[in-house]
Formats: structure tokens, sequence, C-alpha cells
């Protein structure tokens, strides 16, 4: 492409690297692209003919017609027969760059509750570099899970669905999913759902988010949530426009007397409190779902980490107890398996199940087919069922050691919240002690920890600390928890 006149020269200069490196059309493509949409080079502005642009710049003829190739193909300029090259006078005028908010500022095009960022706790503290003695929450040790069996199988899934019809999946999940999942939580939990009953979901909080979104109405609908609890839970249902009320929790879980008259959803860890550990009495179970059918509420139970329990005989899910179609349950494999998997639960009542359906077609249609067709056959040929076991005798053993510890050599600062389940340890302190001071002195040490203070919602009338113990060695616990104890005591 050579138009017949040679053309305008450019009224600015280019700043290209020298002929022989590989990145001069880049740059020059790049330059001039640039003053188009800043407006140096006006639209209609006729262009200098590639001979003149290369002669003028120090660059090859090809060079120059490879770049106005890609600026005409991208729609910056047009060609118009025997009279050059011209600015397109398609593009809109780029307006002036606005000033740059300040940090930290709300900008009124953002819908309201996003102006402010989400305060969630940090999955450890803000250091140069990760902990390492980290007491993390809410993550399992993955180095004991059975990756090559998982690599099979899902080379064997792999291998069917490459021989299936393109097409998307069932937004529900898939069916052999959903039919390992209720034999599997019937068998743990008691838990009566079938196959129809469950929706597949993106983890727990995608559960969380689509009972969001079909159950309150925003600025209307009030939920009550545990005090302290979960706080992405919290912020799916803040974010969908619900009035939060925090309800406290005692040794006995949450306090149904607490409850607001007006509470039409109530959000409950009654397995395995989170953070606190303890576990829901049965009379409180009851009292819960009586609640519910006397005030027309739901209950979302969230059974995050039920399969790991070291002693006692399991308290039914408040799903199994429930007769009036009140529970909505919400399971996930992030800690019995691996958080990247990503996959959780719904069991809905029936009369909810279209809505969550719709939902879930909203966010995202549907869960990836490969991990599912791989998690499904991964529990119905019991693989799951021995990794659970054989994870349980090792938690158990890191909870046995760390509850002895803390027993041992902190009773005179901290009182563990006695549970018998999950992933996790609470401990509050028994004297008035400044948390924040606890945490960030822990953190010099490389000893990393979690305060109870960021899991409250409001006013935070408890402190204290709370262990992770899925992803931490025995060896690490007892070294991290010497550090904490010299520290202490200094």
């Amino acid at each position: 492409m050579d138009p017949v006149a040679a053309g305008p020269a450019l009224e600015f200069a280019l700043d290209l690297p020298g002929r022989e490196s590989r990145r001069l059309l880049r740059a020059l493509h790049g330059q001039l692209r640039a003053a188009i949409l800043d407006g140096r080079l006006r639209p209609g502005l006729r262009l200098p003919s590639t001979r003149a642009l290369a002669a003028a710049h120090g660059v090859s003829r090809n060079t120059a017609v490879a770049a106005y190739d890609l600026l005409l193909s991208e729609g910056y300029l047009l060609t118009r027969p025997g009279a050059g090259v011209y600015v397109a006078d398609l593009l809109p005028r780029t307006p002036s760059r606005r000033p740059v908010a300040r940090q930290g500022a709300a900008d009124k095009r953002l819908a309201p509750y996003w102006r402010a960022p989400l305060t969630l706790p940090e999955p450890a503290p803000r250091l140069a570099a990760p902990p390492r003695l980290h007491f993390r929450l809410g993550v399992p040790d993955k180095t004991a899970f059975p990756f090559e069996v998982w690599r099979r199988l899902s080379a064997r899934a792999l291998r069917a669905l490459s021989k299936a019809p393109p097409a998307y999946a069932e937004p529900q999940g898939r069916l052999a999913l959903r039919e390992a999942i209720a034999q599997h939580v019937s068998y743990t939990r008691a838990v009566a759902c079938r196959a129809e009953d469950l929706c597949v979901t993106t983890g727990a909080q995608q559960a969380f988010d689509l009972l969001a979104r079909i159950l309150v109405t925003p600025g209307r609908t009030v939920v009550a949530v545990e005090n302290p609890g979960y706080p992405p839970l919290r912020a799916a249902f803040a974010a969908a426009g619900a009035r939060l009320a925090a309800v406290p929790v005692d040794e006995e879980g949450l306090v149904v007397e607490k409850l607001p008259a007006q509470a039409r959803v109530v959000c409950v860890t009654p397995s395995h409190q989170f953070p606190l550990g303890c576990a829901m009495s049965a009379r409180r179970r009851a009292a819960l779902l009586e609640f519910a059918q006397a005030r027309g509420a739901v209950v979302i139970e969230d059974d995050y980490d039920c399969e790991f329990r070291y002693g006692g005989r399991p308290l039914d899910a408040l799903q199994t107890l429930d007769r009036a179609e009140s529970v909505f349950y919400v399971g996930t494999f992030s800690k019995s398996l691996f958080p990247a998997l990503r996959l959780g639960y719904i069991a809905a009542p029936p009369w909810a199940q279209a809505a969550v359906l719709a939902a879930k077609k909203c966010s995202d249609w549907h869960c990836a087919v490969l991990p599912q067709d791989t998690l499904a056959a991964f529990i119905a040929e019991g693989h799951l069922a021995r990794h659970v076991r054989k994870m349980r005798r090792i938690y158990g053993a890191r909870r046995e050691r760390l509850a002895g510890i803390l027993d041992r050599d902190f009773a005179r600062w901290l009182e563990p919240v006695p549970c018998v389940a999950g992933l996790h340890l609470a401990a509050l302190f028994r004297s008035r002690t400044d948390e924040a001071e606890v945490l960030r002195r822990a953190a010099q040490q490389e000893v990393g920890l979690y305060g109870l203070r960021e899991f409250q919602h409001g006013r935070a009338p408890r402190q204290g600390l709370v262990f992770g113990y899925g992803a931490i060695g025995e060896d690490a616990i007892v070294e991290g928890l010497g550090r904490l104890r010299r520290l202490w005591r200094a």
C-alpha cells in the first residue's frame, strides 16, 4: 500500500527502537494508535505515505506498510482510492481523562453497597512472606490426598467427555454427582435428600450467594447471622440488600431466644460453629426449627466440616429434624478434599428448588463438568470415605496435641472452647488482653494466627485466638505454640 502522494509529515516525533529491534513494528503501531486515541492525529487527517513515513523515521518500508495495515484492520485508518490514507472519523473522540479519585473514595457509578471494599479476614497475616508456622483456618492437608487416584479418574472422565456431543451441561449439576452426594450425606449425616433435591455449586460461597438472591428482598428482609460468625456468608447476604441481625453464640450454639421476631432467614453452623467450634445443643436445634415454623422463616444450615468428628455421637443435622420444609442444607468438598476443587451443593426444600435452579442459571449456568464427573466417580468408588477416615485420624492427633498444649502451658492466659469436630479450635482470653498486639508479635515470630475480633459483626465483646490445624503438622504445632508461650511470658 503506497499512496501516490507523499502526504504531510507527522506533527510529532516518534520514539522508536533501532532498525534491528524485534520491537520496532510493535512500537510504531502502538505510538500511531496512541496518537489517534488521544487526539494528536485528528479524525479525517491525511497521513504520510508509507514511503515518506519510512524515510522520515528511519524504518523500512515493509515495517511502515505492516503498521498501516494493522491500523486499517483495527479500524483506526481508512483509505480513499487515489487520495491516500486518513485517520478514521468513525471513532468517538476520547474525552479528557478525569482526575483520578483519591484512594478509598467512593464512585457514585457503583451501587451503594459496593462503594466500600469488603472487609473479609485475610487467609494469612500480611507479611512479606507467609509465616512458616501458620495455623491456617479452613484449609485441609492436601499432602495426603490420593492425587494419583484423582488423575486416573479425571483421565477416564475426560475420555468420556471427548466422545460426548458438544453441549452445555445440566445447570443443577451432573446427575451422577448428585446421586453420589445424596448417598454420601445420607450415610454420613442422615440427611434425607434425593438427587433432584440437590444443586451443585461452585463451593459453599456460591451456595450462599444463590440463596441470598432468592430469599432476600433488598432493604426489607432481616437475616440473622451468628456473632461471631463466618464473614463471607455475611457479605453474600449484605450484598443482596439484607438487613443483618447479629445474634450471640454461647456454649450451646446460637442463642435462639435472642433471634429478632422479624427475622426471616437464619444462618447457622450447628455441627461445628465457626469460629468458636461449639455444637448447637439438641434443645436449641428444636427451638430454632420451632421458631422457623412459627414465623414462616427459613434456616440455612452450613455443615462445612461435619465429616471430621473426634468423639461423641454426632447430633442430627437440622435438615434431618426438619418437618416443615424450612431448612436449606449447604455442604462443600473444600475441607474434605481440597479448596481448589471449588465444588459444593445445596439441598433445597421442594418449594424452592425451581428458584435455586433459576438463580444458578443466571449466575454461571453450571459448574465445570470434568471436576464434577471426576468427583462423582471418586465418591461412588469409595475413595472419599477412605480419605476422610484417614484424615480424621491425622487431624484428630493434631487436635489432641494442640488442645493438650493449650491446657497445659496456656491455662493462665487462654480458655479453650470445648469442641469435638472440625479443623480449628478457639480459645478465649482469660483476662483483658490486646488481641491485635498478640497477633502482631506472633507474626514477628513467624507464627500465623487469627483473632476472634475479625469474625464478629459490630461490637466485639469477645476476644481470643483461633487455631487451624488442617494444614499444619504436629511438629509445627509444638514449635509454634512454644514460640507463642515464650512471647506471652515476655
